[in-house]
C-alpha cells in the first residue's frame, strides 16, 4: 500500500481552522456585497453555499467556496406535460437572467474590486488573498420543477437552481438536494461516508499533481458522486481505511465492468451519474479506479 493507515486517517479530517476562517470570511463579504447593493435591494435573492464545502467534504486542495446567489423573485420551472404557468397562477418574470447576471457582477466587483473578480464560463470567479480564499459566484435563479414529482401544486416541487453559462449553456442542478442527500447517507454510516470521500479526494489529487488522471474529466464532484454509489456495508464494514479503500475501489470497478452502473445517480438523484451531458464516462471512471488500485500498490 502506497500510503499507510495513519496518513489515510489524517486525510478523513476537514480543512484546518485557519482555512475554515478564510472560507467564513469569502462567505461574509459575498453576502455583504450582495445587501449592499442598490440594484439589488428590491429583488428576493437567497445566498447559500454549495459544493464541496457546503458538502462537508472539501479537502485543503479544494478548499475554493462556490457561493450561489439565487434569485427566487423570478424563477424558471419545470411542468408536468400538458401543464404550463396559467395552470400555476405564475405570471412572466420582469427581469432577464442577463440582467440579474449583470448586477450581481458588478456588487463583487465594488466589493473586491475589478482586479480581483474575472469571469468564469460558468461563475464570477473572486481571487484569494490572505483574508479570504478563491471563490466561485453561482448567480442562479430558482428552479421550481414541478414535473420531476408530478405536481399540480404551486408550492410543492423539487427545488433546483438554473443558470447559463457564458458560453450560452443552460445549467440546472440541484444543491440542496445534494446536501440533503449526503447528510442522510452520512448519518447512516456513522460519519463514514464522508470520511471516505475525503480520502477518495486526497488520493485523486495525488494522482493528478503526479500526472497519473486527468484532473478535468476526473473531477472532485465525479468522486463525491462514485462514493455515494457505494454501498453503505462497504463503507461501514471494514475496521481500517486500508481495506475500506480497497473493497471501495472492488466494488465500483466491478460494477462499471458489469455494466451495473447505468442506474446510479449523483448525490442529488435528480441526474443519472454518466448521463452525456457530463464530461466524463462509464469507461473513464472504470480506467481511473483502476489506475487508482495501481497507484495504491494494492
Amino acid at each position: 500500500m502506497k500510503y499507510t493507515e495513519s496518513t489515510l486517517v489524517s486525510w478523513t479530517k476537514p480543512v484546518s481552522d485557519t482555512e475554515e476562517q478564510k472560507i467564513q470570511n469569502t462567505i461574509n463579504m459575498i453576502k455583504s456585497a450582495i445587501d449592499s447593493s442598490h440594484e439589488l435591494k428590491d429583488l428576493t435573492i437567497e445566498i447559500f453555499v454549495q459544493g464541496s464545502y457546503a458538502n462537508n467534504t472539501n479537502v485543503k486542495a479544494n478548499s475554493d467556496v462556490d457561493v450561489c446567489v439565487m434569485l427566487k423573485s423570478t424563477f424558471y420551472t419545470e411542468y408536468p406535460d400538458g401543464k404550463n404557468r396559467s395552470d400555476y397562477g405564475f405570471i412572466e418574470g420582469d427581469i432577464s437572467y442577463a440582467e440579474y447576471r449583470r448586477r450581481v457582477r458588478t456588487a463583487i466587483v465594488n466589493k473586491f474590486g475589478s482586479g480581483n473578480v474575472t469571469d468564469g464560463n460558468k461563475s464570477i470567479k473572486i481571487q484569494s488573498n490572505s483574508y479570504h480564499v478563491n471563490a466561485d459566484v453561482v448567480v442562479a435563479f430558482m428552479l421550481k420543477n414541478f414535473k420531476i414529482i408530478n405536481s399540480v401544486n404551486p408550492n410543492r416541487y423539487v427545488e433546483g437552481t438554473r443558470f447559463y453559462s457564458m458560453s450560452c449553456t443552460e445549467v440546472t442542478n440541484y444543491p440542496k438536494k445534494h446536501i440533503s442527500n449526503g447528510k442522510n447517507k452520512n448519518i447512516q454510516t456513522d460519519h463514514r461516508y464522508k470520511y471516505l470521500t475525503r480520502i477518495f479526494k486526497h488520493i485523486r489529487n495525488a494522482m493528478v499533481d503526479d500526472g497519473k488522471v486527468n484532473g478535468e474529466k476526473i473531477s472532485s464532484f465525479l468522486v463525491e458522486c462514485l462514493i455515494w454509489n457505494v454501498p453503505n456495508n462497504i463503507i461501514t464494514g471494514y475496521s481500517n481505511w486500508t481495506e475500506t479503500v480497497k473493497q471501495a475501489i472492488i466494488h465500483l470497478y466491478n460494477a462499471i465492468k458489469d455494466g451495473n452502473q447505468k442506474e446510479w445517480g449523483e448525490v442529488s438523484e435528480c441526474f443519472c451519474l454518466f448521463h452525456p451531458g457530463r464530461k466524463w464516462t462509464a469507461e473513464d471512471a472504470k480506467t481511473f479506479l483502476y489506475d487508482m488500485w495501481n497507484y495504491l500498490e494494492y
